[in-house]
């Protein structure tokens, strides 16, 4: 299908995102599967590549991704003024510059010049000091691409969890848990589990909110009054979704495993047990968006910082996911343009009949 074109995210300059893109463009066969583009500028990759031991990856600065190097690192400048970086702490010049990456880059990806987008992290306090008046990057892309809803969707080879609510302080969890939009959910997933990555019936559980799934009612209602009828009507349409179970039980039995999807209610409801299970092996998918993101399932790693130490993987993950779903996106698409004419072919043509008796006698006996 040809190498897929990677716009990166520099994320905050002050954080360990430079560090561990450069770490895992360095892995063996990588620029044999995707172009990379980095949207920063040449000055802050220079800074931080100095950070890594042996560091041996050539990159060339460019005003857009219109013309790229096939075998090079590929670094958008889109700023030109000396930047200070002050490595481990979350600053004004953090958070600008991580908005001016994520800005040029969507701007490039809707204009085709890129095919998917991965993030590295921000930090809420330093985009905030900025200006930054989004929850985070999946609230800013549903919002600047046009999607009306979209899947906070942790993935990894072994468990992907979706979230119903994202960012939102524990106290203000119950009130956005309601019946449309637990179905909206689901339904993103599902759609995201057949087409983003290839599952032809996939089964999804469905969390509680409450302790023990509110135990029939006695810790909470939202369980019997809101979830359990979401996925009533979610089967009525012939998704093969079960629950709500009570969260613990449910990750300590395994039952985890038998599941293509799982759909939590709150943030730490399922990143916690997710990173438990898979950190820095998985990674963070936005279903829903016109176009592909992810991003490594980790933080800015302040505390890592200037030490050459963060470790890669989820990043890498991150890059290689994205290249698959863009993939799986193409290539069903290719498929349902073929059912189509496949279906329209064996349609009787106008002014012809295939029925019998439209045939002559002489016609029938031959």
């Amino acid at each position: 299908m040809g190498k897929v074109k990677v716009g990166i995210t520099v994320g905050d300059i002050n954080g360990i995102g430079l560090e561990v893109i450069l770490k895992a463009l360095q892995h063996e066969g990588i620029f044999e599967l995707c172009t990379p583009v980095v949207y920063g500028s040449t000055k802050v990759v220079s800074y931080h590549k100095n950070i890594i031991p042996n560091f041996n990856l050539s990159f060339q600065g460019t005003s857009s991704a219109i013309q790229l190097h096939a075998h090079k690192l590929n670094v958008v400048n889109c700023w030109s003024e000396s930047v200070n970086i002050t490595l481990g702490r979350a600053t004004e010049d953090g958070g600008k510059y991580a908005w001016r990456s994520l800005d040029c880059a969507v701007e490039e990806l809707k204009k085709g010049y890129i095919d998917v987008l991965v993030t590295a992290p921000i930090n809420k306090q330093a985009m905030e000091m900025a200006g930054f008046q989004w929850a985070g990057h999946t609230e800013y892309l549903t919002e600047k691409l046009g999607a009306g809803q979209s899947l906070m969707f942790m993935v990894s080879d072994e468990v992907r969890i979706g979230l119903v609510t994202n960012h939102v302080s524990i106290g203000k969890v119950a009130s956005q848990i309601h019946q449309d939009r637990v179905i909206e959910k689901v339904r993103l997933m599902e759609e995201s589990l057949r087409i983003d990555f290839g599952i032809d019936r996939p089964l999804v559980a469905v969390l509680g909110l409450n302790p023990h799934a509110g135990e029939g009612g006695l810790i909470g209602n939202e369980e019997g009054e809101i979830i359990r009828p979401a996925i009533e009507e979610l089967k009525k349409s012939n998704f093969m979704v079960m629950g709500p179970y009570p969260a613990d039980g449910f990750f300590g039995s395994g039952q985890h495993l038998r599941f293509d999807g799982i759909m939590a209610m709150y943030h730490d409801q399922g990143l916690i047990p997710f990173k438990l299970l898979t950190f820095g092996a998985g990674c963070n998918f936005t279903a829903g968006l016109p176009y592909v993101r992810t991003s490594p399932d980790h933080g800015t790693g302040y505390d890592l910082t200037g030490q050459g130490r963060a470790n890669p993987g989820s990043m890498l993950k991150a890059i290689f996911t994205a290249i698959d779903v863009f993939r799986n996106r193409r290539r069903y698409k290719e498929l349902e343009a073929a059912k189509q004419t496949s279906l329209t072919s064996s349609l009787p043509q106008e002014g012809h009949s295939d029925d019998v008796n439209d045939m002559t006698f002489s016609d029938a006996e031959e």
